[in-house]
């Protein structure tokens, strides 16, 4: 917060700039990184022919950062945007009615760099230690964009292809790296190194045997399945919100968080028996991953340091 509100100095901002909310969404930003965060925002407020910088910009400004200048030019049929409103939809909702899941604080289906949308998340506070209850509901939020495709439309897309891999790779961390399984409990596997001269990349060794390895591997699969499990029943208990987002996405295309808020505290219209039309099972073209949830989690600091 220090840093932003020095680079801020001299800047107008708008009254409903809060920059420890900024802050927040900036997690793992250098210096530099910042920098050029405010500057972004300085440049859009003016290009908007606006007096002052308000928090419209900054979070476009953190987009941009972190993802590219919105893709304009890309057109995606009826089919494909309908399906890109349910999987973000579905990664905004289970984090939302999940207790140790970061809340949504934007959700989009604007293209930028390689995805096809994106939900943003804001962390209550700055943290160095996850537990595993956190990681668990993050799992399931990470998985809700699948879990909505499968329940809405009845079939699976290439669309979370990255959703997947990441969550495969917490999953993985949390089991050699966490000590969090219960079959293998506190212990390490994989020995990690650092190749110096090859610009400090990160090996692991294998260091344990091929049964210990397929210990890890069914636990991965049994904390995979279980945040899968967990996402499917806030989806299905909770199926007339996730439409009524994703028909907000639909016609808006993005919604941040205090639309985001008025959305969870108003009654959905009643149901109906319809449901969204479910198209061949073609190639759907770009996928509608994000940085599903923030960027995989740093290694928390050991206790006592």
């Amino acid at each position: 917060t220090e840093i932003l509100k020095v680079h801020s100095n001299g800047k107008p901002l708008d009254e409903d700039v809060d920059l420890e909310r900024v802050a927040r969404q900036t997690i793992g930003f250098s210096g530099a990184d910042l920098a050029n965060l405010v500057n972004e925002a300085a440049i859009l407020a003016a290009r908007r022919t606006k007096k002052l910088i308000a928090l419209s910009e900054f979070t476009e400004a953190i987009d941009r950062v972190l993802l590219g200048p919105a893709r304009k030019s890309r057109t995606i049929n009826d089919q494909e945007k309908e399906i890109t409103a349910y999987h973000e939809a579905g990664h905004a909702l289970v984090a939302h009615f999940l207790p140790n899941a970061d809340n949504p604080f934007k959700v989009t289906i604007v293209s930028r760099g390689q995805s096809g949308g994106h939900t943003r998340y804001l962390p209550e506070e700055d943290r160095n230690l996850w537990t595993r209850a956190q990681f668990s509901d993050m799992l399931a939020a990470a998985l809700g964009g699948r879990v909505a495709e499968e329940e809405v439309f009845n079939q699976l897309t290439t669309g979370a292809g990255s959703d997947i891999e990441q969550a495969t790779n917490i999953a993985r961390q949390m089991v050699t790296r966490y000590g969090m399984s219960e079959k293998l409990g506190p212990r390490t596997f994989g020995k990690r190194e650092e190749m110096v001269f090859l610009g400090r990349e990160i090996s692991e060794q294998r260091d344990y045997s091929d049964k210990i390895a397929e210990i890890i591997d069914s636990e991965v699969h049994d904390i995979i399945d279980s945040a899968y499990n967990m996402a499917t029943e806030v989806v299905r208990e909770h199926m007339p919100k996730l439409e009524q987002l994703a028909e907000y996405l639909i016609e808006f295309e993005t919604i941040e968080v205090d639309e985001l808020d008025t959305l969870w505290e108003t009654p959905p219209p009643e149901s109906t028996d319809e449901s969204p039309d479910s198209g061949p099972e073609d190639d759907l073209g770009p996928q509608p991953d994000a940085p599903p949830m923030a960027p995989a989690p740093p290694a928390p600091a050991p206790v006592g340091d």
